[in-house]
């Protein structure tokens, strides 16, 4: 493994490119009212949830089926000209910034569930889909979608991230999870990669290939994913402890022994007050495990029993159950609200966020050495993590005006991504590379991997079209 790089990472590259009037014009004929230049639409599709900032695309066209993505990206090819994927803009590490110019291709209007196939457990989807509108189409089956990354994004941005989230502990990721991908290539081509089967040796996998691309290899337009039965008996449970390192030691030996916990999160005790104070509720303020547990109603309660008790043993007290879906709700408002909550607690700061994950067995270490790190720089923070699976997240609340706020948190996520490679984690858990992790990338897979993944890009995008700027520079 190479040695951690130095700051280079925290500029992008504006490179931009030209986007000729050909284009432009070529666009407005095709899509009509569907493309737009204005300033307040390209602006909009210009920025995500990163704190960086770059000019906006030069247009903005809105999607409705796979043939416009396919004419889109065709027409964009013929000029040269980037395509930038849009679904809901809830990116962290500026995935959606047309650091290189070109247009945005936003899928939003793609929002149908097109088949659910509830006997074979697969249900299909348009990449505007977001993940609550797919378990309300789906719920009168009795089955639910268990990706859950906080935030409502779209399933075609969370395949392409290769999102994660609460559940993943449980039902695991993206990765897991989607079956076969359409996908429209850098020359306007659709493809398919997958089908419904569970399982198959056909091939390359280039289902696993374009899951995780963020959008550098093509543009998903359709998605076909697991469902699962909902839970027959669902409870959830928080619990504080007088320490972090009381809460992540029950939490290891949790997922050690084996107890089949669906959702375990940590919250420590900055993260909420600024929930509190947010959401007008009265948590106990320490640090904080929000657990849930599925199965039947036996196995509920065995789970939750084990875990009540491995908790005392580590100090836990406090505990709160909810069985019912309006308590549950109640309590995992406090994780959902988690990110909005710091940002208002800090008005007009902006959130440089990490998420790294490690091996379970590392996640102490990982942890408390970045906790006192931050406590010693005086930045304010928020900390939560899917910890059951090894992966947290900090958020540093920093001035976007102060220069040296930014290099302080810089550099504690820097530190913080050298400690978990050490650990032989990785420098992003769920929310993908982008712009703000492609130093790390060299640093985790080595010069050799990211040259052979440039291989593929420039083999499938010879034009450096799809998302460039993204992942690694070509």
């Amino acid at each position: 493994m190479n040695a951690p790089t130095a700051l280079s990472h925290l500029v992008p590259e504006i490179r931009q490119r030209e986007v000729p009037q050909a284009l432009i014009d070529a666009l407005k004929a095709r899509f009509a009212d569907q493309c737009s230049t204005a300033m307040a639409v390209r602006e909009q599709h210009g920025r995500d949830e990163s704190s960086f900032e770059a000019p906006p695309p030069a247009a903005v066209v809105f999607a409705q089926s796979t043939q416009d993505v396919a004419d889109a990206v065709a027409l964009a090819s013929a000029h040269s000209v980037p395509v930038i994927p849009f679904g809901v803009g809830s990116s962290l590490e500026g995935h959606l910034l047309a650091v290189q110019g070109g247009i945005s291709i936003d899928v939003a209007r793609m929002n149908k569930v097109l088949s659910i196939n509830a006997d074979d457990l697969t249900v299909t989807v348009q990449p505007g889909v977001t993940r609550k509108q797919l378990n309300e189409e789906i719920k009168s089956t009795g089955l639910f979608f268990p990706i859950d990354p906080g935030a409502d994004a779209s399933i075609g941005g969370m395949a392409a991230t290769r999102a994660s989230g609460t559940n993943a502990v449980r039902y695991g990721t993206m990765r897991e999870n989607v079956l076969a991908l359409e996908v429209v290539t850098a020359s306007g081509e659709v493809i398919r990669t997958g089908t419904r089967a569970k399982k198959s040796s056909a091939g390359y996998d280039l289902t696993r290939l374009m899951v995780g691309s963020e959008g550098t290899l093509g543009v998903i337009t359709e998605i076909t994913v697991r469902i699962y039965p909902l839970p027959e008996a669902i409870s959830a449970a928080i619990c504080s402890f007088p320490s972090i390192e009381a809460a992540v030691r029950t939490t290891i030996q949790v997922i050690q022994l084996g107890v089949p916990i669906a959702r375990v999160e940590l919250i420590d005790v900055n993260t909420v007050r600024m929930v509190n104070a947010h959401s007008k509720l009265g948590l106990r303020e320490e640090p904080m495990l929000l657990m849930e547990f599925h199965g039947s109603p036996a196995g509920v309660k065995e789970q939750a029993e084990t875990v009540q008790e491995l908790a005392s043993e580590h100090g836990g007290k406090a505990f709160e159950w909810a069985s019912t879906p309006e308590e549950r709700t109640r309590l995992w408002t406090a994780r959902h609200n988690a990110y909005f909550a710091a940002i208002q607690s800090r008005p007009g700061c902006k959130a440089i966020s990490t998420d790294t994950c490690v091996p379970i067995s590392r996640l102490a270490d990982c942890l408390l050495d970045s906790v006192a790190e931050a406590d010693a720089s005086g930045i304010p923070y928020f900390l939560v993590g899917h910890v059951g699976d090894g992966n947290f997240h900090f958020g540093y609340l920093l001035d976007p005006n102060d220069p040296k706020e930014r290099e302080v948190a810089e550099k504690l996520n820097h530190d913080l991504v050298a400690r978990a490679l050490r650990l032989e984690g990785t420098c992003t858990g769920e929310h993908g590379v982008g712009l703000h992790k492609m130093g790390f990338l060299v640093d985790e897979a080595g010069v050799g991997a990211v040259d052979m993944m440039r291989t593929i890009k420039r083999a499938l995008d010879p034009k450096n079209i799809m998302n460039p700027g993204k992942i690694f520079a070509l």
